[in-house]
């Protein structure tokens, strides 16, 4: 599938918003933390990735009810959504000058009916690599990857899943308006977009 940027502007990959609060100091004492150990970028990008896979629990897996939906929040309370675990991967890679986009699938939810699940692309080497962060449990293995993507899901074309190509950079205003206005995951879960 060929990726689309949103915008031409490559700098608009690195841009800070409400969302991807990378000026904020949990989001920038977390990277300095990281790339204290990070010989170059790509590995640096990786242990961000697995920084955010591992020690920040999807809250549907941890059951928590909680909603973040800002990078520094995520990062500082330790719990989030798919969408919200990409807000923090994002802002910690551009934090270190890695372009990176929001972007998009259209999978199955557990209700049978359809979500909008959240996962970035980090551009290396002239190319974007899609990266899933959400966080590995039995039946999902999703890892760091430039050479091959090892996202959490592959969409099933007959279920009606889909990949959506746009790489955008910012969330998308559907998504984040719904993580704004929840009170809670389970309130989340009613309004969350079956589709872009």
């Amino acid at each position: 599938m060929e990726l689309i940027q949103q915008t031409p502007d490559l700098s608009a990959y690195l841009g800070a918003d409400e969302a991807i609060d990378h000026h904020h100091p949990v989001v920038r004492e977390t990277a300095a933390r990281l790339a204290e150990r990070a010989a170059d970028s790509y590995a640096y990008a990786r242990a961000a990735y697995e920084f955010v896979r591992d020690t920040i629990p999807h809250s549907a897996d941890s059951g928590d009810p909680r909603v973040t939906w800002r990078a520094s929040d995520v990062i500082e309370q330790r719990t989030g959504i798919c969408h919200a675990k990409a807000h923090a991967l994002a802002a910690l890679l551009r934090a270190e000058d890695i372009p990176t986009a929001l972007c998009y699938q259209r999978l199955l939810h557990h209700d049978g009916g359809h979500v909008v699940h959240g996962l970035v692309a980090v551009r290396f080497d002239g190319a974007w690599h899609r990266q899933d962060p959400r966080g590995n449990k039995p039946g999902v293995d999703a890892r760091f990857s430039l050479h091959g993507e090892r996202l959490a899901w592959v969409p099933d074309k007959k279920s009606n899943e889909a990949d959506y190509p746009v790489l955008y950079a910012v969330p998308h205003p559907v998504v984040l308006s719904a993580l704004e206005a929840a009170r809670d995951r389970p309130a989340l879960w009613k309004t969350l977009p079956t589709a872009l």
